[in-house]
Parts: structure tokens; C-alpha cells; sequence
């Protein structure tokens, strides 16, 4: 339970305060006060980058509210954790959908070959696919997982899921587990990660940055992919090890790769990501936080506070998500 002062103070870290101001001030929230000092304010509501330059000075914080899901910037130890942190879910699910099936889709209708075709004036009537019938695999299986699941349903797709324990989501068909902890290299036995990833058409990524996290797709389990799988990462750049999916594309182990994010944004001049064949980069664009659906979140949490019940979305400082 969150313990509140009357007239709890708020102060907003992001670049778009101005945006969020006004929307709060339309919302008429019950005694809220904004502030610009932090060494004053109750409540926090931002970037985890920008929240954690300010950490020192947020010495009176009860609850911070982050505009994004991921809050690895949160997470460092050295840092207080006497207060409640909550993130950003249930806003994104919609956005990732749009994002992996519109390049789903654009793989199994050659939309990048046809194109090609035009500019070489080259009538090609070469046959699509589909994606009825295909198996998707997700790798992590929280609340966006659960929503591209949903998805996958509506193309009459199979789904696996890759997760610690949780078997929440009903659209999932089979549901995958490590023995232990997930970690670097893991070799599960029977319903493992490689048993999961062997049977795939496409394999998304949907896992928040951790250390049980760093590098999972690594190159014995890439070796695992089908020949004709297709990798998407959406969650975060450290869960490959992107030399070895470099090795992978280049020797035509799987068919192609989507990344969205990189261990490294932005991304040097130099990285081989740039030159490798049949890789197609995004720079982090998959979900933005736009202001409309923070705000709801906001709102919808802050009457949780104000009423002293428990907030939705929080974090848990010990697994970092």
C-alpha cells in the first residue's frame, strides 16, 4: 500500500512536458500540485534516463511512474529503492502488432522482392506465402507477448512461447521452460529453449534487458532456427549476441533478421549490422510512448494513490522488470 500526503506533488522528467502538463491539467486529477523541484515532489512521472540523473535530489519520492516499459536505467543498485516504481504496460501491445506483422507480412508477400522487381523492370510473378499454418515463437510471453499472440490467432498461426513459468495467455499453443533460472547459454532439457526454437518459422524477441537475459540468441541457439527462420528482436539489444548473428546471416543459417533495437543505439559507423545481408534495421522506432496512452496510464494508476490501493505495473527491483 503507497502512503500518501495530502496534495501530493508531481514533477514530469521528459522532453515533452509541456504536452504532459496539459493533459494532466485537463484531467483535473484530485489535489495534485505540479512542481519543478525535485528534493519536493511526491510522484514522478518520466524517462528512466532522465529520472536517474535526478535520483539524488528525489529525496522525498513515494512512487515514480516511467513512461516506458523498459527501466533498466532504474535498476542500477547503487541507486534508492524506497518506493514504489511502476512502468509502462498494456500500452504497447497494438504497436508491436502493427510493427512485426507488417514485416511478417512483408516477407511472406516478397513486398521487398517485388519492389526490387519494378526497379529492374522485371514482370516476376513469383508465388507468396502466407502466414496460415506458420509457427511464431515468442520469447517472453508478458503482456505484449500475450498481445502478438492474440494476433498470430487471427492469421491462423501457431504459437509457442519461450517463458520462466507464467502460462497466462490462452493463444499460446505450447508453452516452453528452462529448468532454471533463464540465463546466457542455457540448455534446458526436454521443453527447452533449443526444443523451442527448432520447430520455428519466426522468432521474436520480446524480453526486457536483464543479466538472466544478456545474449539468450546466441549462436547454438541460432543454429537451432530453421534454415528458412526469420529472428525479430523488439525488446532489447543485449538479448543477442550479435557477432554470432552476423556469422549466421552471412553463412545463411537463417533467412533474415529484423532488429528494432541494438546492444549499442545508436548504432557506430562501423558495426558490421550495417553491411550484413538480409538484415533489416529499425532504430528503435517498433512502440513509441505517446503521450495519449502514458496519460491514461498515469490517471488510471494516481487514483489507485490517492485512494492508498496498490499500483498496476510494478516493477520488481530484484528481477529488473
Amino acid at each position: 500500500m503507497v502512503i500518501i500526503d495530502p496534495m501530493p506533488k508531481l514533477i514530469l522528467l521528459t522532453s515533452e512536458i509541456e504536452e504532459y502538463r496539459q493533459r494532466l491539467a485537463q484531467a483535473n486529477l484530485a489535489d495534485l500540485e505540479f512542481t519543478d523541484q525535485p528534493a519536493e515532489c511526491d510522484i514522478v512521472l518520466g524517462e528512466p534516463r532522465l529520472i536517474r540523473d535526478k535520483m539524488p535530489h528525489l529525496s522525498t519520492v513515494k512512487w515514480i511512474q516511467s513512461m516506458y516499459a523498459g527501466v533498466e536505467a532504474l535498476m542500477d543498485s547503487s541507486l534508492r529503492r524506497d518506493y514504489v516504481l511502476t512502468n509502462a504496460r498494456g500500452v504497447f501491445g497494438g504497436l508491436m502488432s502493427e510493427y512485426i506483422f507488417g514485416y511478417l507480412l512483408a516477407h511472406e508477400k516478397k513486398i521487398f522482392e517485388r519492389q526490387q522487381a519494378q526497379a529492374a523492370n522485371k514482370w516476376d510473378r513469383f508465388e507468396s506465402g502466407w502466414l496460415k499454418g506458420k509457427t511464431i515463437g515468442l520469447l517472453g510471453v508478458g503482456s505484449i507477448g500475450a498481445h502478438l499472440a492474440d494476433t498470430a490467432k487471427h492469421f491462423g498461426m501457431t504459437v509457442h512461447g519461450f517463458t520462466r513459468g507464467s502460462e497466462t495467455s490462452t493463444h499460446v499453443d505450447r508453452y516452453f521452460h528452462p529448468k532454471g533460472p533463464l540465463s546466457r547459454g542455457e540448455r534446458a532439457e526436454g521443453e527447452g529453449l533449443l526444443e523451442f526454437a527448432s520447430s520455428l518459422n519466426y522468432l521474436v524477441v520480446v524480453l526486457p534487458r536483464t543479466e538472466g537475459t544478456n545474449q539468450i540468441v546466441n549462436a547454438e541457439l541460432l543454429n537451432a532456427l530453421p534454415k528458412h527462420a526469420i529472428l525479430i528482436n523488439v525488446g532489447r539489444g543485449n538479448a543477442v549476441d550479435e557477432l554470432a548473428l552476423v556469422d549466421a546471416l552471412n553463412a545463411k543459417k537463417i533467412a533474415g533478421a529484423v532488429l528494432d533495437v541494438t546492444a549499442q543505439e545508436p548504432l557506430p559507423q562501423d558495426h558490421p549490422f550495417w553491411r550484413t545481408p538480409n538484415l533489416l534495421l529499425t532504430f528503435h522506432t517498433s512502440a513509441v510512448s505517446y503521450p495519449d496512452d502514458i496519460t491514461r496510464l498515469f490517471i488510471e494508476n494516481y487514483q489507485l494513490y490517492i485512494e492508498g490501493k496498490p499500483l498496476k505495473y510494478q516493477v520488481d527491483f530484484e528481477r529488473g522488470y
